[in-house]
């Protein structure tokens, strides 16, 4: 059994509560579980330099854990004077993901700019990032569709995100952190609503694992990321409605 009593390909529960911040123009509060995370994204009327005069927008990310959403305070990045190496890598990989499925050449000169920030960490913050993230850069693009009069939306699929396991000699969906903490294989699956996939996280802690057992991995997250893009086209409906 499961710490939590799921059955080995159960997703824990998810709650998306949408436009949860007053000033943002999109924004989620994203509950997979106990983990929580506010997912937020803003836009900005210019891009860097590598940029400028290139028509092309951008979309990036910064990702950031609140000193109380784990067990023990953990010390801001602003005090410690720098970003630590693991938000560093997170915030990237939130950023790769949703370009993905952005077209930045019908974007303009503008910038999106995705914060996620945990206020509650229970495994899984890095998936449950993007699979927010994506509501809430949806919906700061249909805001500037509507500005700037643009014929479509430029997203070409849903993107949503999971983890998958093996714990105990078994393969487990969406992993809280008890059981990513014992895992034997810990893996990330990043994939859109049509099957494609944008990253592939996979590391054996313990034995190495089997391309078979890989394949399972796989299927394990395809089915949990259906699951989630469910979710999201709940929030969204058709994307360019």
């Amino acid at each position: 059994m499961r710490s939590d009593g799921r059955k080995p390909e159960e997703l824990r529960p998810v709650t998306i509560q949408r436009d949860y911040l007053k000033y943002a123009e999109g924004s989620v509060l994203i509950e997979v579980g106990d983990t929580k995370l506010v997912c937020s994204a803003s836009i900005e009327d210019k891009v860097s330099s590598f940029l400028k005069g290139t028509g092309k927008g951008w979309v990036t990310a910064e990702y950031s854990m609140l000193p109380r959403s784990t067990e023990k305070r953990i010390l801001r990045d602003s005090t410690r004077g720098r970003i630590n190496g693991r938000s560093s890598e997170i915030q990237r990989l939130i950023g790769r993901s949703l370009r993905s499925i952005v077209d930045l050449k019908s974007m303009g000169e503008h910038t999106i700019w995705i914060d996620c920030d945990v206020v509650q960490a229970d495994g899984g913050t890095r998936t449950t990032a993007i699979t927010g993230a994506y509501i809430a850069l949806v919906d700061a693009l249909r805001v500037l569709k509507e500005r700037e009069k643009w014929d479509s939306l430029p997203v070409s699929d849903y993107l949503a995100a999971v983890s998958v396991g093996k714990v105990r000699e078994q393969l487990w969906l969406d992993l809280c952190f008890a059981e990513d903490s014992m895992a034997e294989v810990d893996m990330n699956v990043v994939m859109t609503a049509g099957g494609r996939f944008v990253e592939v996280q996979g590391t054996a802690e313990g034995m190495p694992f089997t391309r078979e057992e890989l394949d399972s991995f796989i299927d394990l997250a395809v089915q949990g990321i259906q699951e989630l893009v469910a979710h999201q086209k709940r929030m969204l409906g058709t994307l360019n409605e």
